[in-house]
């Protein structure tokens, strides 16, 4: 088979994307996707979404109040992506609000430190996850289990968009090395998220996709705005924004 191959979908796509999007130890052999595996995102989300809904369950069944189960769950999609999309999230508020050009705020993000904006972007995002979870296990662990799932599936099918919609905004790094995500790859991975999402929630899908949608343009017209296109970290904030939204939409 000839490297960077270009068909649409391949089966080994799935542990592609769970190899670049956790910290799961996924055997393989060849790399050469890049960003054609990105359809499978979503897939890659409704594996460690369904990991960290069976520890909240797993905390109920312990005896566990509901606000444990919530930490548990929220705790393990930390642990199962090593904090990757957190730490892109905290790049990004550092860099897009803590520089005054394009080139400092992409040498900000690039920067392993991390500033007032990204501590207090982590605090909020942490802390609206915790939030919603707790409520969502309060009114039913099925809806919870369901809308961690739907939240995984969804904010993930975000980020191939925005790997299509925007370009690089640098010349290095993981989004430029995964590439830019095919037009047909996005709308495989978006179709492939709805239609998980509405078997999980119902109509309450489109509500959440509306709200992902909404959070995922708001992040891109500013990261071209600031940066001139996109980066692995806005990849990250992109998930978490996307997670977030997602997650209050179904609380309503």
């Amino acid at each position: 088979m000839a490297e960077n191959d270009k068909a649409l979908i391949r089966l080994r796509d799935m542990p592609l994307a769970l190899s670049l999007l956790s910290r799961l130890a996924v055997p393989l052999r060849r790399f050469d996707r890049g960003a054609r595996a990105a359809w499978a995102y979503p897939l890659a989300g409704l594996v460690l979404g369904g990991m960290a809904a069976l520890g909240g369950i797993a905390a109920l069944a312990l005896g566990l109040p509901t606000p444990v189960a919530a930490l548990v769950s929220l705790s393990l999609q930390v642990v199962l992506t090593g904090a990757m999309h957190e730490d892109g999230l905290a790049d990004t508020a550092d860099g897009l609000w803590g520089g005054w050009t394009p080139a400092r705020r992409l040498e900000i993000m690039k920067d392993s430190h991390i500033g007032s904006y990204g501590v207090i972007a982590l605090i909020l995002s942490l802390g609206a996850r915790g939030v919603a979870l707790w409520l969502l296990f309060e009114v039913s662990p099925a809806l919870a289990t369901s809308a961690i799932l739907a939240a995984a599936l969804l904010s993930r099918a975000m980020m191939p968009l925005v790997m299509c919609a925007l370009p690089h905004a640098r010349a290095s790094g993981l989004s430029q090395a995964q590439g830019r995500a095919p037009r047909a790859t996005a709308t495989v991975g978006l179709a492939l998220a709805v239609g998980l999402a509405l078997v999980l929630v119902g109509a309450a899908g489109l509500n959440a996709l509306v709200a992902a949608a909404v959070a995922t343009c708001a992040l891109g017209l500013i990261a071209r705005a600031k940066i001139g296109g996109q980066t692995g970290d806005i990849l990250g904030a992109t998930q978490q924004l996307a997670e977030i939204a997602v997650l209050f939409s179904l609380l309503m």
